[in-house]
């Protein structure tokens, strides 16, 4: 038997949600089950899987303590993480952070702790921020991902609430996000605003657009505008107005603009040419237009910049 009290990086959180990340071995459907038999109880009466934990609740569970025992490969190793992150912005709700080329942001197949969330996570329990061992079901959260190829701004959320407010806010089109990259063709106009449909075939990781609407298959909406064309290379700035996987390389490679060092969807002898392992992409801008009642409001009309972009120096100064 175990016994929880919820605090405040718990509190508002449905119960279900609060089981599975405290009882990380548990398969839902027994967690169903425990609920209807009262072995999970909350203030020692009977709760519903919907029901919603206030700050200072006790969560009684009595299961067995093998589905408490967390993943091995889940606890962090402080030793094994770099402390190097580049900060742009930083208070009491949030980061923003500035992600170089060829950093993870969360744990991949190689299963590394040198992660981006790791080294933040590292960095606020250095600052006496975090505690993971004070810490219920909540932990540090990236609330939006670039590939590890792809350098540029990125957001963690330092509490719940801040967590909650941005991903709706995400979901609202409230956090508008910019990029820049490098293609190798001209781009059909100076700016316009693509449409098409994207399906992501997750064994080769490899994304299909198409120019007509077809079973299976996502609406994807990608604005860009042409900032700089130098020496047969031009720099562009792109929105994306949908976010789905490789949506900026594959739809301007659909276009006959692919990417400078993009080997996955671009033109490899082109980038052998320039000797360009990296496609030269970086999600350069974040702003924030938050509602009037949003705990985030004080962002209000606030952008931020990547400090670095090492494809500008490289091929456009």
């Amino acid at each position: 038997m175990k016994q929880f009290t919820v605090n405040q990086n718990d509190s508002n959180q449905r119960v279900d949600k609060f089981i599975l990340k405290t009882c990380k071995n548990l398969p839902k459907s027994m967690m169903y089950k425990f609920i209807r038999t009262k072995n999970i109880k909350v203030n020692g009466k009977r709760c519903e899987v919907s029901q919603r934990l206030q700050l200072g609740d006790i969560v009684t569970m009595y299961i067995n303590d093998d589905f408490f025992k967390d993943d091995a490969s889940r606890t962090l190793d402080l030793q094994k993480v770099d402390s190097k992150i580049s900060i742009v912005f930083e208070d009491n709700n949030l980061l923003i952070v500035d992600k170089p080329i060829g950093l993870v942001v969360h744990t991949d197949n190689e299963n590394s702790q040198d992660t981006l969330i790791n080294r933040i996570k590292k960095y606020l329990i250095e600052k006496h921020e975090y505690n993971p061992n004070m810490e219920n079901s909540f932990a540090p959260a990236l609330c939006n991902r670039i590939d590890r190829n792809t350098c540029g701004l990125v957001i963690c959320a330092k509490n719940s609430q801040t967590l909650r407010c941005i991903n709706q806010m995400i979901k609202d089109s409230q956090v508008h996000k910019k990029y820049l990259c490098i293609v190798v063709s001209k781009p059909p106009k100076n700016q316009d605003t693509l449409i098409a449909y994207h399906q992501k075939d997750s064994k080769s990781n490899l994304v299909k657009i198409v120019d007509v609407p077809t079973p299976n298959f996502k609406k994807i909406i990608t604005r860009y505008k042409v900032l700089k064309p130098k020496d047969g290379l031009y720099l562009v700035e792109v929105e994306l107005i949908t976010g789905r996987t490789h949506q900026i390389r594959a739809h301007l490679a659909h276009i006959g603009c692919a990417l400078l060092g993009d080997n996955k969807y671009g033109n490899v002898d082109i980038n052998r040419r320039y000797q360009e392992r990296y496609q030269c992409l970086c999600a350069y801008s974040i702003s924030f237009a938050p509602l009037k009642d949003s705990p985030l409001n004080y962002l209000k009309d606030t952008s931020f910049k990547a400090k670095d972009i090492p494809f500008l120096d490289k091929y456009m100064l």
